[in-house]
């Protein structure tokens, strides 16, 4: 049986959940408020809607007869897109409202954690009154990391010690319009994702990735929604033994366990310190970039992970190709505090299959936020294009990345190059050595 699968979303994970599905048994329609060219050209149809507005995304998978739905950003889960998809017999492979605000409220998230004892929590206090929380800043013996309980796109952290002075801290929630704040220790080591796929009370984890957030090279500069990240060949990182990453799979796997009826995708973000992994936060999907690492490398037919969720079946057991993978991100000049949008972007898919072709590896070509138009496809003032090398080493991977970039040139362009980079990896390795002496 053929299935109509619709997605909801535009970027460049969604673009790798296409890709994903591309090959599978089924017609894949989709939906987002950026019509996104490489999503377009794998799907039966693509339309421009609001995707935070719930009727607007079941009357167009009614029309299309969508028999299930994967659900890519956060926004639309906090907006309920996955109770009225379930309540018109289009299964969501997505959490619930309810369920989602292990990701769309920080405050939540922690106390959910604390209540339920699940292990990686770090010291945390949650405040409605700034002046309260400044107050805390002054009292509390070490550094914190200031979090909006609410969501910001991954750029309102503020980290004293790292980011921020306390000072510097104090005045950033004094002019913030939060109304809602969680104060937690500052965590110390290296950041990693795992990403599981979760339905029926069944978890399937996926490889760690570890993503690079602050704008520039050397980890410098503004927070943003992601530059690049990488994966081994292996399930763990360079940096981790498979202990640590089977602790962090455990506080997965607690975590859904105290999560009722929790289905779609659970994305843990953990720093292993010296004393082993800690929840940095829980989002309620696939990471972007982390889905571009992810979903290639993903041997098991994503459809029947799909399907077998939504008919309440075992879910196939995951296998996944021994490749590493270094996903970088192309963002507008600029990016992220004054971005400047109208390049043209003049790398395709099949100019980075040919240069892959010269390397023993292969080169996949995300598109996120773009303009499609009739003369090509431009940048807009959000990240424009993700380049994935995939090889046996995250030292090919990168040089695959890397030649494909060269080839889309940087006028209007930027790119974080250390991203997978041998002496960063080897800082990594070398900083979680130092930690663990």
């Amino acid at each position: 049986m053929t299935e109509t699968v619709l997605l909801v979303g535009g970027g460049g994970r969604e673009h790798a959940v296409a890709r994903a599905l591309a090959d599978a048994d089924c017609e894949l329609y989709a939906c987002a408020g950026n019509r996104n060219p490489g999503i377009a050209r794998i799907a039966e149809d693509f339309e421009t809607l609001d995707t935070t507005h719930p009727k607007a995304v079941t009357t167009y998978a009614r029309s299309v007869e969508a028999d299930l739905a994967v659900i890519g950003p956060e926004a639309p889960l906090q907006a309920g897109v996955a109770d009225a998809l379930d309540d018109a017999g289009v299964y969501a492979f997505g959490p619930r409202e309810d369920e989602a605000r292990i990701e769309t409220d920080k405050a939540f998230q922690r106390r959910f954690m604390r209540e339920h004892d699940i292990p990686g929590c770090p010291d945390f206090e949650t405040f409605e009154d700034m002046e309260a929380a400044c107050a805390f800043i002054d009292s509390y013996d070490g550094d914190l990391a200031i979090k909006p309980a609410g969501l910001t796109g991954g750029k309102g952290v503020r980290v004293i010690g790292d980011q921020v002075t306390a000072e510097e801290g104090k005045a950033y929630l004094r002019d913030s319009e939060y109304d809602r704040v969680v104060l937690e220790e500052r965590l110390v080591g290296e950041e990693f994702t795992v990403q599981a796929l979760v339905a029926n009370g069944e978890v399937r984890v996926t490889p760690a990735v570890q993503d690079h957030k602050r704008a520039y090279e050397g980890d410098e500069g503004p927070n943003t929604g992601g530059m690049g990240s990488y994966s081994d060949a292996t399930l763990e990182l360079p940096f981790m033994d498979r202990d640590d990453y089977m602790d962090a799979v455990d506080i997965i796997e607690a975590t859904v366990d105290a999560l009722d009826g929790y289905k779609g995708v659970l994305y843990g973000q953990f720093m292993l310190t010296a004393d082993g992994p800690k929840v940095v936060e829980f989002n309620a999907r696939f990471g972007d970039p982390e889905a571009m690492n992810t979903l290639p490398v993903l041997n098991t037919d994503f459809l029947e992970v799909l399907t077998g969720a939504r008919d309440g079946e075992t879910l196939p057991q995951l296998s996944f190709a021994p490749s590493a993978t270094v996903c970088k991100y192309a963002v507008p000049a600029g990016y992220p505090t004054e971005p400047e949008a109208g390049a043209k972007v003049t790398v395709d898919e099949e100019s980075a299959r040919e240069i892959a072709g010269e390397y023993d590896g292969e080169a996949l070509l995300y598109y996120a936020s773009v303009d499609d138009r009739e003369d090509g496809i431009y940048t807009t003032t959000s990240r424009a294009f993700a380049v994935v090398g995939l090889a046996e080493t995250i030292t090919d991977a990168e040089e695959i990345a890397e030649a494909v970039l060269n080839e889309a040139g940087e006028e209007g362009l930027r790119v974080r190059h250390d991203i997978g980079k041998p002496d960063l990896v080897q800082k990594r390795i070398d900083h979680m050595a130092e930690l663990r002496e």
